[in-house]
């Protein structure tokens, strides 16, 4: 068998293009099947996990599906807001903590979320470096959002511009890092998480005020829209405050969380009305339809793997009969040599048996990353939904 494997190996290195060729359409055979159900299923278990964990959403009358994702993984496809005034309302029932949440902003393409420290007592988050935020201004960054930006308490953060040439709009905000949360495998990990009131003045909808020069000994006042972006210092933090009631102030969606199933229901009472411009949504409902779209989806790639695979599998066991026949000549030298048809047999199916195993080597070096980033991968596939 050593001199079937020896001859097998020199006549792959001899043929070291078509036996990569090989070897390289066995793997993805095996790898594209296997990694495409691995992503699904970890997409499954992401937005299950993720959507069970929140009871109710309160948003504005429109798409479910971009209301839950706004709420649970922070895109921006919510057009119509609701407001703080709402957050208050639920509240004011008795019947839920109610936890805003303001997305759309960014900070160097990662999500600003506005919200209240209810929601990191509500997710579990945990501190692992400096402290939570305790003023406008500052922001707690998410551990993979620390990780990416390379940035630590005690750093600085510019929003991302929204409009460049709107001066009395939007203006890019200095955030202040004053901590960092431990990892806990979820979109929160990604995010850059700021009071409602700071994500209102990012918006333009509050501002302060800075002495930006002095003319005959006397300070001249400005708005920061007139600088390149907001900064908020212990000087001139006194001086910021909002246009409006705080309770007609915008907000993405507001987690709900009732106290008990009586008061759920009641809850959901309230809002089913047709014209209520507001409803209020389970999002493990929502989230199981998705998920029920990306197993058929899931289906009809399963499917089309299969037939290109047999396809494929059928083109190598073409090439390898081929390449035998071609091998005629060579099998004969080694007859007349003395090498019995076992071994010429032998040196035939270790070679078979090399491809083989390469190509299955070669598919979990594929695979098994694939498997430990999926959570990721599937994260970032839904924070880049449309």
């Amino acid at each position: 068998m050593t001199n079937a494997l020896f001859l097998a190996l020199a006549y792959m290195r001899f043929h070291r293009i078509a036996s990569a060729a090989l070897i390289m359409a066995i793997a993805l055979i095996a790898a594209v099947p296997v990694g495409t159900r691995v992503v699904l299923n970890a997409s499954e278990n992401a937005l299950g996990t993720r959507a069970a964990a929140t009871p109710l959403i309160l948003g504005a009358r429109g798409s479910s599906l971009d209301l839950t994702l706004a709420a649970l993984y922070f895109t921006d496809a919510v057009t119509v807001p609701v407001t703080q005034g709402d957050a208050d309302a639920v509240w004011d029932s008795g019947l839920a903590m109610a936890i805003p949440l303001h997305v759309g902003f960014t900070a160097r393409a990662l999500p600003v979320v506005g919200t209240a420290v209810d929601y990191f007592d509500f997710r579990g988050l945990a501190v692992a470096a400096g402290r939570p935020m305790a003023q406008i201004g500052e922001a707690v960054l998410g551990a993979g959002a620390a990780a990416r930006l390379g940035l630590k308490p005690g750093d600085t953060l510019v929003t991302d511009a929204q409009n460049l040439f709107d001066l009395a709009g939007a203006y890019p905000l200095e955030l202040t890092i004053a901590g960092v949360f431990a990892p806990n495998g979820t979109a929160d990990d990604r995010a850059v998480f700021v009071e409602m009131k700071t994500v209102w003045i990012i918006a333009g909808i509050g501002h302060g005020h800075d002495a930006v020069q002095s003319v005959n000994g006397q300070s001249v006042v400005a708005s920061p829209a007139i600088q390149q972006f907001n900064r908020i210092t212990p000087e001139n933090i006194d001086t910021f405050h909002l246009h409006q009631n705080t309770a007609l102030l915008p907000a993405s969606a507001v987690l709900v969380v009732p106290y008990d199933a009586k008061s759920a229901a009641i809850l959901q009472g309230r809002y089913l009305e047709g014209d209520n411009p507001l409803h209020l949504i389970i999002p493990a409902t929502v989230i199981e339809g998705l998920l029920q779209t990306l197993f058929r989806i899931g289906r009809i790639l399963d499917a089309v793997v299969l037939i290109v695979g047999a396809a494929t599998v059928t083109a190598i066991a073409l090439a390898l009969s081929l390449a035998t026949q071609l091998r005629a000549g060579e099998m004969q030298t080694l007859f007349r040599l003395g090498a019995h048809r076992a071994t010429i047999a032998k040196t035939i199916g270790a070679q078979i048996a090399i491809i083989l195993s390469l190509g299955a080597v070669l598919a979990a070096t594929i695979v098994i990353p694939l498997a430990y980033l999926s959570p990721q991968i599937a994260a970032m596939l839904v924070a880049a939904a449309p």
